[in-house]
C-alpha cells in the first residue's frame, strides 16, 4: 500500500506480517513465546536518511518493499486509515530478509 506521506531522516513505516502460531511441525506456539521475539514487516515508506556531522545524507539500507526483522518494542505503533503500522528508525531494524 502506498503511504500518502513522507519520512524524515533516517525513520520508517513498516506494515507488521502476522507471524506463524505453529511451527512446521505442528506445535502451537503460546503467545508467551512470541513477547521478546523479533518480528517481520514490510517497509511501506522510508526517509532519505540522516545527517552526519558535517551535514552529508548517510543513505538508508532499507527501502520501500523490503521485508525486514526488528525488536518487538522497538518502533511505535501508530494507526493510519484505521489500518496499523509502525513508525521506527533505521536502528530499529536487524535485519532484511531475502
Amino acid at each position: 500500500m502506498k503511504l500518502n506521506l513522507k519520512p524524515l531522516n533516517d525513520h520508517l513505516f513498516i506494515e507488521p506480517v502476522a507471524e506463524e502460531k505453529m511451527t512446521k511441525s505442528g506445535i502451537v506456539l503460546p503467545e508467551s513465546a512470541e513477547k521478546e521475539k523479533p518480528i517481520k514487516g514490510i517497509v511501506v515508506a522510508a526517509g532519505p536518511g540522516k545527517m552526519d556531522e558535517k551535514g552529508n545524507r548517510i543513505k538508508m539500507s532499507v527501502k520501500v518493499g523490503d521485508m525486514v526483522l526488528f525488536r518487538k518494542y522497538g518502533p511505535d505503533e501508530i494507526m493510519i486509515d484505521g489500518k496499523k503500522y509502525l513508525v521506527g528508525e533505521e536502528n530499529d531494524i536487524l535485519a532484511i530478509i531475502f
